[in-house]
């Protein structure tokens, strides 16, 4: 009986049902986690180039045309206006200069307020007080540039830079219109210039970083369209505001509409958030850039820096990566400590260096060469476009290096050929050489950006870029005193002389087409 109830209450304990045996390797397995950089990550699932880059590219190059307008209006608002003699005076109108004739027997065709030079009267011993202005432009964009270089690598972020820079350009253009007195003035244009000179380096690379490796050097090249298009727009703003306060306020107008309207549009760059430990911020973006892509971003791929592993079947892991891996940003020491970085860096700046003397040369000296200085400044303007279209069709089949050394020699050529006709002779033919000088050098100027972009990791690119800028600069420093106080023939000689060493350096610079992006130092 005992037996019996024994073996009752072990069938009753028994399931009616036998479990039915499952293969549970094949259901609810996760795929393996991808862990990809962000070229990768682009050329695989977001997509290199679509619609989401072309916005964010076309509105973060906008500030280009901002920079242009800073450092453009220069040419209008420190002008030498036109003269004529006083009725009765010994003046005879056959002088070349104002410097020849007596005081009081000449006067400006236009009110003083006109430019600067007229208002203060920089003329003759004080005409170097022009180039001095001019060249304290430069030199606060060369220090600017530097700074703003190395914060939006850090912790500002290339965002946020950018909106710094373009309220304070914005603002000392505004003060400038009212300076009371000409070392007032100076001052102002200097604080615009420190300002200024970090416009160009944080839009290009915020505007690159997302594209893909492949699309990079064309698209990026296209960005210096918006610098021609500044230029051209500063030109038609002389021209319907030609007192030069009145050209300062309007020439601020395009920064407040930059501000308002394009800026709170632009995304800050993935592959800073990455360098920075935030990753999950660079994974939003991504996955951003995917969706308006029309692509698919999986859940189980995941963006790492270059120097992690890429592949990885651990959640744990993914958590370390969130809250361990924090690049800090390198500053010029890093980059001065590796040999590779130090002598990209070291060419770079003396490439930068002959760029900027022969362009802003070119570009200055129009007052010298063209009786109309709005339609020369025009002309030139619309000389780089062409020039941008062409080396962004042959960067991708020639490469970096034979372009960059063809850009500075076509621009060098026809320098010295400008150089040979001195005075008043051959005013047309300089003409045609300065519009195809600027042709050349614009090439090069948008080449370099693209290429020094490659050269640097992301920890250090803005920094590194930054100084190449700085030395640009400081060969801009130079180049008012040359257009002032030489005359245009000789002024060609110097550009031409600074193309062909150019174009020389570029020589030791390695080939970067279709080399990726690295992140860090390793």
């Amino acid at each position: 009986m005992t037996s019996h109830k024994q073996k009752l209450d072990d069938n009753l304990q028994s399931p009616l049902l036998l479990p039915v045996e499952t293969n549970t390797g094949e259901e609810h397995v996760q795929p393996p986690l991808e862990m990809l950089s962000v070229d990768q990550m682009l050329t695989k699932y977001c997509g290199e180039f679509g619609f989401w880059q072309f916005k964010h590219f076309v509105l973060t190059c906008m500030a280009w045309a901002l920079d242009a307008i800073h450092t453009m209006v220069m040419i209008f608002a420190d002008r030498e206006p036109a003269w004529t003699c006083q009725p009765g005076s010994s003046c005879k109108g056959s002088e070349k200069t104002v410097c020849e004739l007596q005081p009081g027997s000449w006067q400006w065709d236009d009110s003083k307020g006109w430019s600067t030079m007229a208002e203060w009267g920089l003329v003759c011993g004080q005409k170097y007080k022009v180039g001095l202005v001019q060249a304290l432009f430069f030199c606060g964009s060369m220090i600017g540039g530097g700074i703003f270089g190395h914060l939006s690598d850090s912790k500002f972020g290339r965002k946020r830079s950018l909106m710094i820079v373009c309220i304070m350009s914005m603002t000392f253009s505004l003060l400038t219109s009212i300076s009371p007195t000409y070392w007032t003035y100076v001052l102002l244009r200097l604080l615009t210039g420190f300002s200024t000179g970090g416009i160009g380096v944080c839009a290009f690379v915020l505007a690159t970083e997302p594209i893909g490796p492949t699309k990079r050097g064309t698209v990026g090249m296209s960005s210096f369209y918006f610098y021609s298009i500044g230029i051209a727009l500063v030109s038609g703003i002389a021209y319907i505001f030609q007192s030069w306060r009145f050209l300062y306020i309007a020439s601020s107008i395009p920064s407040i509409i930059f501000l308002v309207f394009m800026l709170p549009f632009i995304s800050e760059s993935p592959r800073w958030y990455l360098v920075r430990g935030r990753t999950n911020e660079a994974m939003k973006i991504m996955h951003n850039i995917a969706k308006l892509n029309g692509k698919h971003l999986p859940q189980n791929v995941y963006l790492v820096l270059d120097k992690e592993p890429k592949s990885c079947c651990d959640q744990e892991n993914i958590e370390i990566t969130e809250t361990k891996e924090i690049v800090v940003a390198g500053s010029i020491i890093n980059v001065i400590k590796s040999p590779t970085t130090r002598t990209r860096l070291f060419l770079l700046m003396g490439i930068n260096f002959t760029t900027w003397v022969v362009y802003y040369g070119l570009n200055l000296n129009a007052t010298n060469i063209t009786t109309n200085i709005y339609l020369g400044v025009l002309l030139n303007s619309l000389a780089e476009m062409p020039a941008y279209l062409v080396t962004a069709i042959l960067i991708e089949r020639f490469g970096r290096k034979p372009l960059g050394v063809g850009t500075q020699w076509f621009s060098a050529i026809f320098c010295i050929i400008g150089s040979c006709f001195m005075g008043s002779h051959g005013n047309w033919i300089k003409v045609l050489c300065s519009v195809l000088g600027v042709f050349g050098m614009a090439g090069t100027y948008n080449l370099i950006y693209v290429y020094a972009a490659e050269l640097f990791p992301t920890v250090i690119r803005n920094t590194a870029i930054g100084c190449a800028r700085q030395a640009g600069q400081a060969g801009a420093i130079l180049v008012p005193f040359v257009v002032v106080m030489i005359n245009a023939g000789h002024s060609f000689m110097v550009f031409g002389a600074c193309g062909i060493v150019g174009g020389i350096l570029v020589f030791f610079l390695p080939e970067t087409l279709n080399k990726p992006l690295y992140d860090t130092m390793n």
